[in-house]
């Protein structure tokens, strides 16, 4: 009975320790990444990338961007729906075969 008692403890002990270095580290990664990118570096990169791509590619790309954004959600959707279904709504019935 102690040995479970002791894994369950062990258990909520890497639990926590596990929570904070994550807080820790999600914190400071997010003061960092917070001061990376302002307006004017936006600005550059957009202009960069108009550049790049020219003013016809952007639009192509943006279509390209969306109809696989479309595809993901449906099957997303699809697998969700697989997943969720009633499970009695599948059983058929089978026809009763009448003997002459």
């Amino acid at each position: 009975m102690s040995s479970k008692k002791n894994d369950v403890i062990l258990q909520e002990y890497l639990r926590y320790w596990f929570f904070v270095i994550s807080w820790k580290f999600l914190k400071n990664t997010s003061m960092i990444l917070l001061g990376i990118l302002g307006g004017q570096e936006m600005i550059l990169i957009l202009i960069a990338v108009l550049l790049l791509f020219g003013g016809k590619k952007i639009p192509e790309f943006m279509r390209g961007l969306g109809s696989g954004l479309n595809e993901f959600k449906k099957a997303k959707d699809g697998v969700y729906d697989e997943i969720h279904k009633d499970p009695k709504a599948e059983i058929k019935e089978e026809p009763k075969d009448e003997k002459k």
